[in-house]
C-alpha cells in the first residue's frame, strides 16, 4: 500500500495513495487539482548513511568502513516530490544521490536487525543533495532543501533486493541494486537505534551507488526504485524553491 501526504488550501491531508488520488478519512483528493504532494512524513531528523556501496568507495577513494558511516540532516532539508531544488549561491559543485529511505513507525531503541521490519512504516526515495566544494559534511549536506523525499511511502516492499536508477536531464547516471549495499537496511537501522532513540516519522537513508556528474540549473532529476516509484525534482537557480 502507498501512503501519501497532500498540501491543500485547508491544510495537509494524509491517506492511501492510488492512481493520482489520496484517500483520506474525510474524502478523496486528486493530486494536482486539490493540492501537491508533500514529503510523506514529518521527521525530527534524517539519518543518512554514506559509503554503503563498493563502487562509491572506489569513486571517492575511501576504505571499506567497519560499521555504517552516517551523518544527519535537519527537517528543514526536506522537499516534496515536484518541488524545485534551489541551486545554493554558496556552491559551484552541486550533486545528487538516489537513495532508498525508511520511515520509522514507532519510538524505538536498541533494535536487533530482525526486529527492524516491525518498526518501519514504509519506504520512500531520498535525493541526498551535496555541495561538494564545502568543508565538512554538515556544510555540504545539511542545508535547506538538500533532502527531496517522496513521492510517497510504500508499505509492502523488500528493501534488500530493489533495482534503482537515476536519470539527470535524461541521462542515466546511476543504476544498481540494493543487494550491493555493504550494510543492508535492517543492519543500518539496528546500528543507528543503538545510538539514538528513533521517533515516529524519522527517516533513515541507506546510501547511494556512485553518482558521477554535477547538477546544473534546468536539470531534472528522476530517481526510481523498483516497487516504490519515481521521485522527480527540477533544479532551479531562483530563490522560491518551487517548480
Amino acid at each position: 500500500m502507498r501512503l501519501a501526504r497532500l498540501s491543500t488550501p485547508a491544510g495537509p491531508v494524509a491517506g492511501r495513495y492510488e492512481d493520482g488520488t489520496v484517500y483520506a478519512d474525510d474524502g478523496a483528493y486528486e493530486v494536482g487539482r486539490d493540492g501537491r504532494l508533500l514529503p510523506p512524513c514529518e521527521p525530527s531528523a534524517l539519518y543518512c548513511v554514506g559509503r554503503n556501496y563498493a563502487e562509491t568507495l572506489e569513486q571517492m577513494e575511501y576504505e571499506r568502513p567497519d560499521e555504517p558511516d552516517f551523518f544527519i540532516k535537519p527537517p528543514t532539508a526536506l522537499l516534496g516530490h515536484g518541488e524545485a531544488i534551489t541551486y545554493p549561491d554558496f556552491t559551484d559543485e552541486l550533486t545528487y544521490a538516489g537513495e532508498l529511505a525508511a520511515v520509522i513507525d514507532r519510538r524505538c531503541r536498541d533494535l536487533e536487525p530482525e526486529e527492524v521490519p516491525e518498526a518501519v512504516r514504509g519506504y520512500a526515495i531520498l535525493n541526498d543533495i551535496d555541495a561538494l566544494d564545502q568543508q565538512g559534511r554538515t556544510a555540504r549536506k545539511a542545508f535547506d532543501g538538500s533532502a527531496p523525499l517522496g513521492p510517497w511511502l510504500e508499505t509492502d516492499v523488500d528493501p534488500t533486493s530493489l533495482e534503482m536508477r537515476t536519470d539527470v536531464a535524461g541521462e542515466r547516471r546511476q543504476e544498481a541494486s540494493t543487494e550491493l549495499m555493504l550494510f543492508d537496511p535492517y543492519e543500518v537501522v539496528s546500528y543507528l537505534s543503538k545510538r539514538f532513540t528513533l521517533r515516529p516519522d524519522d527517516v533513515v537513508a541507506f546510501g547511494s551507488p556512485a553518482n558521477p556528474g554535477l547538477l546544473e540549473p534546468g536539470d531534472t532529476v528522476e530517481i526510481t526504485y523498483e516497487g516504490i516509484g519515481t521521485l522527480v525534482n527540477a533544479v532551479s537557480s531562483g530563490n522560491d524553491g518551487r517548480s
